[in-house]
């Protein structure tokens, strides 16, 4: 059976949010989710899904990673995840000049490792409020499901 491991970082609360949404559609398709914030997890934890996201935040003006999930981001590149799907989710602020960038970056570290991607990742400006938010994180989820059951 596949089976699926969220991993985020949350300071407000709103990718966390996203975290659980993501998780709540995955498991309606009867995929098994084990979801984690990043202090109660470590980085080798990814190499025993199927499917594996790491949710987060985008810090300050610089558009930083949070400290608590710097270990994943170092850890990512020299993992071998062939064979496993991928997403990488967060919030942002569109007041900041880049917005969620921190996504981004996360996306090419699993790139490195040979996991692959399905979808576009998915950022939410603040909270996933509305509901064209919540529709395409339900349809994120949807398709890393459809990966492996179709």
């Amino acid at each position: 059976m596949v089976k699926a491991l969220i991993i985020y970082g949350s300071l407000t609360g709103n990718t966390e949010e996203i975290a659980e949404i993501i998780a709540e559609e995955l498991e309606s398709r009867d995929v098994p989710v084990t979801i984690y914030e990043a202090m109660d997890a470590d980085p080798e934890d990814l190499l025993d899904f199927d499917i594996v996201l790491i949710g987060t935040y985008t810090y300050g003006n610089d558009a930083e990673i949070p400290d608590e999930m710097l270990d994943y981001y170092d850890a990512i590149p020299d993992m071998d995840l062939s064979g496993k799907a991928f997403g990488t989710f967060g919030s942002g602020d569109d007041f900041y000049p880049k917005f969620a960038t921190a996504v981004d970056d996360f996306e090419e570290q699993f790139i490195k490792a040979g996991a692959a991607r399905v979808g576009d990742n998915c950022k939410i400006n603040m909270a996933p409020d509305e509901p064209e938010d919540i529709q395409a994180l339900k349809l994120y989820a949807n398709q890393l499901a459809d990966y492996f059951q179709n």
